[in-house]
């Protein structure tokens, strides 16, 4: 179970905390910030655009999570912009003391709101993405 760094010993990741270095925490910063963009622009969009806007907004909430799991490799890469996307869809979603708000009363809304959790969840429940260079684990490969 233990891996080797490029001229250094062995690591075994199960016992060796998590080192955050600057770019990696840049990253899931940026992706916080994509997540954000995304839940403003789907919440203007799925009530702009009713059922196609709905249909996109989702399509582009499940993207950036995706490209969160992709790009850094682990769930914390979900995580990041799912609590950007959750943050400004949820502050867009309480209005003003004046009555404004971005959100209409209705399904679609909520539709919104509650799929992009449940897009959210299964991407960040996805199995890992597999390692490149590791071997079989299948006997008489």
């Amino acid at each position: 179970m233990s891996t080797r760094e490029p001229g250094g010993p062995a690591v075994n990741p199960l016992t060796t905390p998590l080192s955050f270095r600057p770019g990696r925490i840049a990253a899931y910063l940026a992706l916080a910030v994509l997540g954000a963009l995304v839940g403003i622009a789907g919440s203007l969009a799925q009530g702009g655009w009713f059922p196609g806007g709905l249909v996109l907004a989702l399509l582009a909430t499940a993207g950036v999570f995706l490209g969160g799991l992709y790009a850094t490799g682990t769930q914390l890469g979900v995580g990041a912009p799912a609590a950007g996307w959750l943050i400004a869809t949820i502050g867009l979603s309480m209005g003003r003391a004046e009555g404004d708000a971005a959100f209409a009363a209705g399904a679609g809304p909520l539709v919104y709101l509650l799929g992009g959790m449940v897009v959210a969840v299964m991407c960040a429940t996805m199995s890992r993405l597999p390692q490149p260079g590791t071997k079989s684990g299948r006997l008489g490969k």
